[in-house]
Formats: C-alpha cells, structure tokens, sequence
C-alpha cells in the first residue's frame, strides 16, 4: 500500500509529490498523458504574479504572495530559470488611473512589498516602448518570469530522486473508499494507498466526483497567444499588463526567460477539455487588444501560435481542503491563475494538511533538495566547452541550430528521472525545436537520438502522445 497517491504530474502536483519526498513515504504519482506537464502547465504566461489582483483573505491572494517569495530559491535549487523582472499595470486613461489606485490598495491588504503608481514620464523611462497614451502604471518589483514546464519536470525528477514513483499514461477510472485508505483503479491496475491527493487540474472535478457527492464544476478556459522570434525579445523588459475593465482584463505582453516575446492570452470559455486548437478571430483579438497597451510589437516576428487550458472553478477561487467525510482525501482544485505563482505554497500546505490528518509524518534524512546541474552548453566557457568535449563527444555536435542544443544535452535530458520520451518532451526539456524554425530541421536528428537511446525503432518515436507518431517507414523501402 502506498502513503500518498497524487493524481495529475502538473505543476502542483509535481509540487506536492516533492514535498512529500522530504519525508519517508511511498509516494505514487498518477498522470494520465505521456509526459509530465503536458496540460496547463505547458501553455501558460509564465509569470510569477506580485499578488496585488486577487480578492483579500481569498486563497488565491495568500498562496500567491506566499508563493512568489518561495519561488527564486526553488527554482535556483532545481536549476530551473527565472527572472525578477516586475510587472507594469498601465492606465491609458484618468479612469485607469483610479483603478489603479484600488489595486494597489488591494495589494496592500494582500502584503504585496514595494509597489507603487508611477506617473507617464518614469513609465516611458523603464519601456519606452510603452503605448504614447499611456499616463501612468501600478509597479509591482517583486513580478517575475520563468520556465513553467521546466519547472514541473524538475519538481518531478527531484521527487523521483528522493524515492517518489511516477507512473505515466495512468488515467484514474475508479476510486473507492478502503479500509485504511482508498482503491486507486486506472485501466491496468487497482492500487491501494492512505491518502489521496486530487491534483487532476480541468479533470478535477471528475475526480472529485468518482469518490464524493459533486462540489464544484471546473470549466475549460482557453487562452491563445503569439509567441515572437528572439529578434523580438527587448521590445518590452517587464510584464505589462493593461488596466482590468468592466469587461477584460486585457492582454499581456512579456518577455520570456528564454529571450523571446510572449502576447496573450485572451479568455474564452469552452465545453471540450481537450480542445487546444487556435482561431484567427481570437488571435486578431489578442492582437488588435495587446496592440493598445505596446504598438510596436513586431508581430511578423511570430514564429508560433498557440492555445491552453485554465481550469476555471465555478467557486471563484482555489479549492484545497480535505473532502468532508473522506479521511486524508484532499482536493486541490481550480488552480488558475495565479496558480502556477502559488503552487510552491500550495504543496507545502497541502502537506501539512496531511501531517495534521496522519500526525506521524518522519521526515527523510537523505533528501537532496537539489537536482543535478542541467548543462547549458552555449553557457560555458570556451575552456569548459573544451573539458566537456573532452569527456563526452556528444555535447561538440550540435542538433538544434536556433537555440544551439547539443546531442549531449539531449541524451541527458533523456536519461534522468522523468526524462523526455517524445519529441515535444525534449523540446521542453532543452528547447530543442523551440526557436525560430519550429523544429523544421532538427526534429529528424532528435527522433534519432530517441530512438537510439530508447533503443525503438524511429517509427515508435511520438511527438507527445502515444498516437502521434511521425514516421511510418523508410522512404523508398523496396517492397
């Protein structure tokens, strides 16, 4: 019998399972997908919120501020890149100017440290790129960027370095109350454990209700977005956010801590949690609506579109508690924005959440809180390229041209815990087939060196699922 299953390897739950490490547990992550962070996780803005947005003494506001000052240490220990960039809240007008004022009022109930309204010329001054009608902005210093994926991946390898178990392509079908715990079913196995945690992001919900009366409704909101060539990465050096409506919150412009610039995302409710397709309408809204807050955005700079998911509670904020009537079942729902912010938080409470239920938690005394250094080869030196060469051959061939990937990062990435099995897997792990020709020239060497590590053949190789295979045969094979 397991201590503690975690359903859905996203960013909270990743969160959660390598808080867990910390103790001597058996620990079983449950993902449904093909990968770690293949749902919301791997489509958002990547900010890391200041928390001045979310309603006072609401859970969002707490985690989010909590999280943001855990968040640099966490992702320094797990090498995972991050950026204290702050964020600008412009007003375009008088009327933006007293919103404004309400906001940075609500932060200061939310202990958000360092903010201040700032007038048209000192705006102008930190991005002068800014639209010329704006008049004035809320700073928030203590906003940030960083790799989101990358992170969960992390959390994930570090769990798994410290004795957690992930299992992946295991959809929970069935959950039923035990003695001592609860029967965990997917499609292949009945797996027994103590504790439950429900990290299932837009499949929350469903979850919830396989063992409980239903609570809460968790609907799809699809965000699109422009992703833009490094070329244009200094259009903006912080995240600039447009003053909240009655109707919109607006659009968001940002640079990414990889160098390029990222627009969006617009919200649209939708019924189908599968459906991450993009549309020309909503992408010429995000367009034409980020267009007013920065009219200098070289948008035929884009070189990738995309769409993801928020799970959206119809509670209005987070939901984490334990299910009444369920010992040690513990919901943690609804985690949209700031969520990626607050999952630091949240799995540090959600565990002790549960060391309050169990009370007999024995901490791990051989918990490593770091992961192995993650070489970025085009980082080093000239001199410790040459000694790197010198031990392994592999990281003087380069693979991707655009963002300078190496074989050898490649091959690490794959071997780790949760290492990338696919080829979108090893695009997020090491930004091969991130840049500019979107993969068009080395994706043939990656499905290679998949195949020949794996040791499958290149017809076996998938882009993220388990279906969508890329090759189908040699070509001009005799028959």
């Amino acid at each position: 019998m397991y201590d503690v299953i975690v359903i859905g390897a996203g960013i909270v739950g990743t969160c959660v399972a390598r808080e867990l490490s910390k103790y001597d547990l058996k620990v079983l992550i449950l993902e449904k997908e093909n990968d770690v962070a293949d749902g919301t996780t791997k489509a958002n803005s990547a900010i890391v919120h200041s928390g001045y947005d979310a309603k006072p003494n609401s859970a969002k506001a707490r985690f989010n501020v909590e999280g943001n000052k855990m968040m640099e240490d966490l992702c320094r220990k797990l090498d995972v890149p991050f950026k204290r960039v702050g964020s600008l809240t412009i007003a375009l007008d008088e009327e933006d100017m007293s919103t404004l004022e309400e906001m940075y009022d609500r932060g200061i109930q939310n202990r958000v440290p360092d903010m201040r309204i700032i007038d048209r010329e000192e705006l102008l001054a930190m991005e002068p790129n800014i639209s010329p009608k704006a008049v004035g902005a809320l700073y928030a210093p203590t906003a940030g960027i960083m790799g989101p994926w990358e992170l969960a991946i992390a959390l994930a390898e570090n769990a798994m370095d410290n004795g957690v178990e992930l299992s992946l392509n295991s959809e929970v079908k069935h959950i039923e109350k035990i003695d001592g715990g609860y029967r965990v079913s997917t499609d292949d196995r009945d797996i027994d454990t103590r504790y439950v945690v429900n990290c299932a992001g837009l499949y929350a919900d469903k979850v919830h209700n396989m063992i409980a009366s239903p609570e809460f409704e968790i609907t799809p909101r699809r965000g699109q977005y422009f992703l833009l060539d490094k070329s244009a990465g200094d259009t903006v050096s912080s995240v600039i956010f447009q003053c909240p409506t009655k109707i919109s919150k607006g659009v968001v412009v940002l640079p990414t801590v990889h160098g390029n610039l990222l627009v969006g995302p617009d919200a649209e409710n939708i019924d189908d949690k599968e459906n991450k397709g993009t549309t020309d309408e909503r992408l010429k809204y995000v367009k034409e609506t980020a267009s007013k807050s920065c009219n200098k955005i070289p948008f035929n700079a884009t070189i990738t579109s995309f769409s993801g998911l928020r799970a959206s509670p119809d509670t209005g904020d987070f939901i984490i508690k334990e299910v009444d009537g369920l010992k040690g079942f513990i919901d943690v729902a609804g985690i949209e924005s700031p969520g990626l912010t607050a999952s630091p938080a949240i799995g540090k409470y959600v565990v002790e959440l549960l060391k309050d239920i169990d009370g007999d938690f024995k901490e791990n005394k051989d918990f490593n809180p770091h992961r192995k250094e993650v070489i970025n080869f085009m980082d080093l030196s000239q001199e410790e390229k040459h000694e790197m060469i010198k031990k392994d051959p592999r990281y003087g061939r380069i693979i991707c041209r655009c963002e300078n990937i190496t074989e050898g990062e490649i091959v690490d990435a794959i071997h780790r815990n949760a290492g990338g099995r696919t080829i979108d897997g090893i695009k997020r792990r090491v930004r091969a087939g991130m840049g500019r020709c979107q993969g068009g020239f080395c994706q043939p060497r990656v499905i290679e060196i998949l195949a020949r590590e794996l040791g499958i053949d290149v017809t076996e190789v998938v882009k993220d699922g388990l279906n969508s295979n890329i090759a189908i045969g040699e070509t001009k094979e005799q028959i």
